[in-house]
């Protein structure tokens, strides 16, 4: 086994992470005022292909797999997380599903619009009846002719606000229940009967919008029917499986940059004569966070290799993510512990990331919703 990443990931990831630090982390404060995005950042991260992580160079991608693209996220995650945040919804479950199922003409009408930056993509599945539980989807598509009339509403939905196209589940035969369901590709600012709803006030992730997505009669040609007429539940979830190793990389990014900042804070920071690195306990903390850094590591490069090896990644891919973000979660916690009251200061990074965090133990599957999946498939 080689645990060395191939040279030319390590030098687009250490590309990645020097432009989150050093572009985008200045600009955090400005990110959490706005709760926007600068566009500038948005063209030097499409100028860096963050757009293309997943798409083929054909298409005018950086075409890289799965252990490309999660190196890639876990160099995001050393930014601010709002900002990764944009570019993993669109990067990941926001282009998958095209790429994968997609024809030649969708192919060739979406994906080089999407690989520069132009056309911002999301994944809309959750509704207010169905979040862990995406079988209950109501949101339903009537075939007429040579379209489909959807009616419905997604809600949460990541970069609705400023999406060019998303990928909607929607039930296609009612009779079929959960192998009734279909993908549809949705341009919401051009569709007549598609409306966004008011951008979510989130705890976090500032500049990572969501919104609701409304559907009244919204006509969709049916050339953008994504893969097969009644796809169903179990495949419109596969677009999500991916994702969550990616999920797993971003929180290892964290991680680690929660660690360095506690490491930096541990030697410079003095109490009772001598730095507080010295003391045993936050040594402790210190290690138990690079424990997390560590496992969380392997588990999602495990994971990455296996969808690049066509492996059915299923259970593996909600360990990887079960187990970062609940790791991430407790890595937050001790770096403000070690920060003192400075962590829980509004101009302190760890204060953001704590906050940050707290969302990935609930989107693409919930925390629950992982261990269900692992001992489902245990058991099955």
């Amino acid at each position: 086994m080689n645990f060395e990443l191939p040279g030319d990931l390590r030098d687009m990831q250490a590309t990645i992470r020097d432009f989150m630090l050093t572009r985008v982390e200045p600009r955090a404060h400005e990110i959490e005022e706005t709760n926007h995005v600068p566009e500038d950042l948005l063209r030097e991260a499409a100028a860096l292909g963050l757009f293309g992580l997943s798409i083929p160079e054909a298409y005018g991608g950086v075409g890289l797999g799965a252990l490309g693209r999660c190196a890639v996220y876990e160099a995001l995650g050393m930014g601010h997380m709002g900002f990764g945040g944009v570019i993993s919804a669109h990067a990941s479950i926001g282009t998958s599903g095209l790429v994968k199922l997609g024809t030649d003409d969708q192919k060739a009408r979406f994906l080089p619009r999407m690989a520069s930056g132009e056309c911002v993509a999301g994944f809309a599945i959750t509704e207010p009846s169905s979040g862990s539980d995406a079988a209950n989807i109501r949101t339903r598509a009537e075939k007429r002719g040579d379209v489909y009339v959807l009616n419905g509403t997604k809600h949460y939905i990541s970069n609705a606000p400023i999406a060019g196209l998303l990928t909607v589940i929607a039930v296609t035969d009612p009779a079929r229940g959960s192998k009734g369901m279909s993908a549809f590709l949705v341009e919401p600012q051009s569709t007549p009967g598609v409306s966004i709803g008011k951008i979510d006030e989130k705890m976090g992730q500032k500049g990572a919008l969501s919104a609701e997505v409304i559907f009244q009669d919204a006509v969709v040609p049916a050339a953008n029917l994504l893969g097969p007429e009644h796809l169903g539940y179990r495949e419109a979830l596969g677009i999500l499986t991916n994702g969550r190793v990616g999920i797993a990389a971003r929180s290892t990014g964290a991680m680690q940059r929660l660690l360095d900042l506690s490491v930096a804070h541990a030697q410079a920071r003095e109490q009772f004569g001598k730095p507080i690195a010295e003391f045993q306990a936050v040594q402790f903390m210190l290690a138990e966070m690079e424990i997390a850094v560590q496992t969380s590591r392997v588990l999602w490069q495990k994971v990455a290799w296996m969808v690049d090896q066509g492996q059915d990644v299923r259970r593996m891919a909600s360990v990887a993510k079960y187990h970062a973000t609940e790791a991430l979660s407790q890595v937050a916690d001790k770096a403000v512990q070690v920060a003192g009251g400075m962590g829980y200061m509004k101009d302190s990074p760890v204060e953001r990331y704590y906050r940050d965090q707290r969302l990935l133990r609930i989107y693409e599957g919930t925390s629950e919703i992982q261990k269900l999946i692992i001992a489902g498939d245990l058991l099955r």
